[in-house]
């Protein structure tokens, strides 16, 4: 499994003999770096550029392309290298800045292909060459940490903050980006000895060594720091793929695009000649809904919204790692100058204190405006995407659902409702889940969940667990074929009617609700019994001779007041159902208190784990699965006074109607 990283983050390698693999947005120049234990260079010989391309335990390549490769032996690296930096720089004549290109992808990989680490290199905007990664010893062990420090003086000012002179550094920067033409973009290999000149006239740019320092520079995290691993409900089957190159001096494309989101226009223009950037050129163009990849625009949008909520997630990582890189050094500076007692007897320590507390907020502050562009961007893009959704993905206050008709297929997805982090409450990304649902859900309507559920009262929560499990069964109604879905209830104690009566208004439901022990007992054993026979005739090969009473659409069963009117036989077939049943098409929606259930001990917790836990109230229990932010969901429910749900039912059981024989 790969480790996603975010900036400052680091994994431990499992090999000495690693492949880096490098995915740009356009062509770029992978070199790389050696350096000591406090991260500066011996010399030009210690940097690997397409005119002197090897060190020790590694050789890049000679080339400009979007993709590179290079195997690394870290054994055979020299014993006074302690650390191993992959940069990536822009060469000449392409984008002048990576923030104007799709985010690039780097990634270490062992010998037979797996990835062990990737890293995005998000939150770039003028710079011209980048640190991506390093791999460092660590307690006699390599390591590997995203490092995303990008430089607008380019490779000039990268070398230079990495201890080589500014003269060496200015030539070395000069010689690694040097260009010949040829078919391929191959690189000149000039000598090192003497001041290069450029092949065919082609000029090094100007400002190489007036570097400036990123706008959050990444601190060495606390060690061990471990990827986040956590599953986001509802991964998707297919996730978007690569991001495709600018062509080197044509206009480049959307940078706030997902690295991994691809356009689907026709080819790119010819490149033409490079005019000096605007202020308006710099400038992102304008979203587009739809601007992913896909065969479809249901598809399209699907991979947009899935895009959206990695580069959230990707951004707000990125600046609370500032903040606690900036927090952490403050802490430092203070105690250094409060270690020393002429400091604290005289004014020299306020000073101190001061320009501490005044570099920390500059950090912050530079931080900020970085997240707040990307937010921008992001709420932009969601002012598109919204109304744009399809009717499975919308939510209920959308027009969509006003001119909606029963459609003829399934859905690629459905919407559960939505995610947001603190840094940006109003920005609210889908919460899409893929169909046929792969795991049962659980609304959850006890006070113990979350905080906000502790403060409502108990038949009010009770009544909004019960009205969102009704919307989502509208939903999964109305967005497939008229009889391709199948709705059973089971409300043992009848404390459901209220909610329930559109459903049963509508007569849309495959039979009344299921009450007491004896209509609980009847509708599990149905509903098994279908499994089983699918089931047995799925492992036949005989789909098709199942017997006619088996219905063949698609089944949900909605439970509420569990374990009200189950007997242990009861409760044994339901965790049969959880665990067999999405894969032969009966899904199960829970409405329940765990507490509630606390008498079968831990013989429900197969039960409750294997169920998607959602909250009818805010409640801030799930995580992405890039870097484990905690989102707060909110459920989907119809605006007050709303008749969508009643209107979709009438157009629904219509559809029925006129469908029959």
């Amino acid at each position: 499994m790969t480790a996603e990283l975010v900036r400052g983050q680091n994994h431990p390698l499992s090999q000495t003999r690693v492949e880096i693999r490098v995915s740009a947005g356009t062509p770029v120049l992978a070199l790389a770096s050696a350096c000591d234990d406090a991260g500066r260079l011996a010399g030009p010989e210690s940097v690997a550029h397409p005119g002197a391309r090897s060190l020790p335990g590694l050789e890049v390549p000679g080339t400009v392309a979007g993709e590179h490769r290079f195997a690394v032996d870290l054994d055979a690296v020299a014993p006074a290298v302690h650390r191993l930096g992959v940069v990536l720089v822009l060469p000449p004549g392409g984008p002048v800045r990576f923030g104007a290109v799709p985010a690039s992808y780097v990634a270490v990989a062992d010998p037979e292909g797996a990835e062990l680490a990737g890293y995005t290199l998000t939150g770039l905007d003028a710079e011209t060459a980048v640190v991506a990664l390093e791999l460092y010893r660590r307690l006699g062990a390599w390591k590997v940490r995203a490092v995303g420090q990008g430089y607008a003086g380019g490779l000039g000012a990268l070398l230079a903050d990495a201890g080589l002179g500014g003269p060496a550094a200015t030539a070395l920067a000069e010689v690694a980006t040097g260009l010949v033409p040829s078919g391929d973009i191959t690189l000149a290999a000039l000598p090192t000895a003497a001041p290069p000149t450029i092949a065919h006239g082609v000029r090094a740019p100007q400002d190489a060594a007036a570097g400036t320092a990123p706008a959050a520079p990444p601190p060495p995290p606390p060690e061990p720091l471990p990827a986040a691993d956590v599953p986001y409900p509802g991964t998707p089957g297919a996730a978007p793929g690569p991001a495709s190159a600018d062509t080197i001096g044509g206009p480049p494309t959307i940078d706030y695009a997902h690295p991994r989101r691809r356009r689907t226009t026709s080819e790119p223009p010819e490149p033409g000649p490079r005019a000096v950037p605007s202020p308006e050129a710099d400038r992102p163009p304008a979203p587009v809904a739809g601007d992913a990849s896909g065969w479809s625009l249901e598809e399209r949008l699907y991979n947009q919204v899935w895009g959206m909520f990695e580069d959230l997630a990707r951004s707000v990582a990125a600046y609370r790692s500032a903040c606690d890189f900036a927090e952490s050094r403050m802490d430092r500076e203070l105690d250094e100058a409060l270690s020393d007692p002429r400091h604290r007897l005289g004014g020299s320590g306020n000073a101190a204190r001061d320009a501490a507390r005044a570099r920390h907020d500059e950090l912050v502050a530079q931080a900020k405006a970085v997240l707040d562009r990307d937010l921008a961007q992001l709420v932009a893009e969601s002012e598109v995407v919204e109304p744009a959704l399809p009717a499975s993905y919308a939510r209920w206050a959308n027009p969509v659902w006003h001119g909606h008709a029963v459609p003829e297929e399934a859905p690629l997805a459905l919407r559960l409702g939505d995610l947001h982090l603190p840094e940006r409450p109003d920005l609210r990304i889908p919460m899409l889940v893929r169909a046929p649902l792969e795991r049962g859900l659980w609304i959850d309507n006890g006070r113990t969940g979350s905080e906000a559920a502790m403060t409502m009262d108990t038949d009010r929560l009770r009544r909004a667990a019960m009205d969102m499990a009704v919307a989502h069964a509208v939903r999964l109604l109305a967005v497939h074929p008229g009889d391709r879905f199948s709705v059973h209830v089971i409300d043992a104690a009848g404390a459901g009617a209220a909610s329930l009566a559109p459903l049963v208004a509508a007569g849309v439901l495959a039979g009344p609700p299921a009450a007491g022990a004896a209509g609980v007992t009847r509708t599990l054993e149905a509903l098994t019994r279908r499994v089983d026979l699918v089931q047995m005739a799925v492992r036949a090969g005989a789909p098709e001779d199942l017997p006619p009473d088996v219905d063949l659409a698609d089944q949900l069963l909605i439970v509420h007041d569990f374990p009200h009117g189950f007997d242990d036989r009861s409760v044994t077939r339901l965790r049969y159902l959880a665990d067999e049943g999405p894969a032969v098409g009966v899904h199960l929606l829970m409405v329940a208190d765990r507490d509630e259930a606390s008498a079968y001990g831990p013989l429900l917790d197969p039960l409750w784990r294997s169920l998607m836990r959602l909250s009818p109230v805010p409640d801030n229990h799930l995580a992405d699965p890039w870097v484990g932010h905690a989102w707060t969901f909110e459920p989907d429910l119809p605006p007050p006074g709303s008749r969508v749900l009643e209107q979709t039912l009438e157009r629904i059981a219509a559809h029925r109607r006129d469908a029959r024989p």
